[in-house]
C-alpha cells in the first residue's frame, strides 16, 4: 500500500513534486524487499515465494525509475 499511496499522493502536484513521491515509492519498495528477507529468515514464507515477490518488486522499481526519467 505504501508504494501506491506515495504515487497517488504525488500525482496531482506537478512533475517536480511527483518525481519526489516516485522516489518515496521506490524507497517503500526497498522496505518491502527487506520485509520479505525478514519473513524468510523467520520461516514465515518459503524461499521460492520470497524470490518471486522480490523479483516483482525489482521489476516495479525499474518501472518507477524509468517512468520518473520521462518526467521533466
Amino acid at each position: 500500500m505504501s508504494i501506491s499511496n506515495n504515487i497517488a499522493e504525488g500525482s496531482g502536484d506537478g512533475n517536480i513534486e511527483f518525481k519526489r513521491f516516485l522516489r518515496y515509492a521506490r524507497r517503500s519498495a526497498f522496505e518491502c524487499a527487506n520485509i520479505l528477507i525478514l519473513l524468510e529468515r523467520n520461516k514465515l514464507i518459503k524461499s521460492e515465494r520470497k524470490t518471486r515477490l522480490y523479483n516483482r518488486l525489482d521489476e516495479l522499481c525499474r518501472k518507477i525509475t524509468n517512468f520518473s526519467k520521462t518526467l521533466k
